[in-house]
């Protein structure tokens, strides 16, 4: 009896998009990758080596590939300003939606896609964090769950990135939305996992500094920034970003509770290898998020592809997504102005007088 394969096709063949493709083509085997899309010459070509052998059909424009026959899935892997264009335009087509986070820097235009999501539900649509995929995330949650450090009341987690002098960061902060809502919206995805999607938000403030590239300013971007999230009912997140690390890439989680902490890559390193030497004892990290999280990534292809071929529940909603894109433009709107964000318990602002 054949076994049933979810055609999947990649939009976007950068960075991320060729490890999708990659992961959905060797390392899913309920997936069938049939069809990928890129404008971009050079994406093109390594697509023609790379999957046109396997059968996989290369595509200059995204329309034709969502018209691809038999095409069942796509994972959005391009840039964030046509996220939600695409997302909606394969929605319309009746096709399943992995998209990679977040689904757009507008809270609007997410909505628009949850409503459209919401409107076909027998339509699997995610939004791609992938550190809801991680083992060691997975174990903290499944403790903290059961009580094992009393009541999660702290979090203070990291995505820092290694220096990239080549001046990569900053082109990238032209379209990023900001270092919050670029590498913060993972451990704020992960703070309404643990401490729950509708937790209400009270207070937010935030500052950042230009240490290593000054190109950033004239995006309003910072190369480290810090925020701190109050929460109602006695609860508070602490996030640092960093595009500095001279070492590697260093993301780390740290949940704190009434009775104990967790955490989650704590003393980070790419294996289990140490060098002692007369320089001292040397732990080599990875070099860049996916050194950390590719497994991550690949539990993630088959889950969505588990998803879509049995009708199962996915392990969160779009609305968890919508969230986190909101708490960022809250920390962004914090960094750039200096000024202390205040909300009530239904999420409107309100203003404090000043002393």
């Amino acid at each position: 009896m054949a076994v049933q394969k979810l055609k999947v096709g990649v939009a976007g063949l950068g960075r991320m998009g060729k490890r999708h493709a990659v992961n959905f083509l060797h390392r899913t085997p309920r997936a069938d990758v049939v069809a990928a899309f890129t404008p971009d010459d050079t994406e093109y070509a390594w697509a023609k080596v790379e999957l046109e052998p396997h059968g996989v059909t290369i595509y200059k424009d995204y329309n034709q590939m969502i018209n691809h026959e038999g095409l069942q899935a796509v994972v959005i892997a391009t840039a964030t300003k046509v996220h939600a264009e695409e997302a909606l335009a394969a929605i319309e087509k009746d096709l399943h939606v992995l998209c990679e986070k977040p689904i757009s820097l507008s809270i609007e235009t997410c909505q628009e896609v949850i409503k459209a999501a919401k409107a076909k539900p027998h339509l699997k649509v995610m939004c791609g964090f992938s550190r809801r995929f991680d083992a060691s995330y997975r174990d903290a949650y499944e403790k903290a769950e059961a009580g094992v450090i009393g009541r999660p009341t702290i979090i203070r987690s990291q995505t820092c990135d290694k220096h990239d002098p080549s001046g990569f960061f900053v082109q990238y902060a032209a379209h990023s939305g900001g270092c919050f809502s670029d590498m913060s919206v993972h451990d704020i995805d992960l703070t309404l996992w643990f401490f729950g999607e509708d937790i209400p938000v009270k207070s937010v403030s935030a500052a950042g500094v230009v240490a290593v590239a000054p190109g950033l300013k004239q995006y309003e971007d910072f190369d480290n920034a810090v925020g701190i999230v109050e929460f109602y009912g006695g609860r508070v997140a602490y996030y640092y970003c960093s595009r500095m690390m001279a070492h590697g890439q260093e993301d780390t989680t740290e949940f704190i509770g009434t009775e104990g902490k967790l955490t989650v890559n704590g003393n980070p390193q790419a294996n289990f290898v140490n060098t002692y030497t007369d320089k001292g004892i040397i732990r080599e990290v990875p070099a860049h998020y996916y050194g950390r999280f590719e497994y991550a990534f690949v539990n993630e292809a088959n889950e969505f592809t588990a998803a879509a071929l049995d009708n199962t529940k996915l392990p969160f909603n779009l609305t968890s997504a919508l969230r986190a894109v909101e708490i960022g433009s809250y920390l962004q709107e914090a960094v750039r102005t200096g000024k202390k964000l205040y909300f009530d318990e239904v999420g409107n602002r309100v203003e404090h007088a000043s002393l």
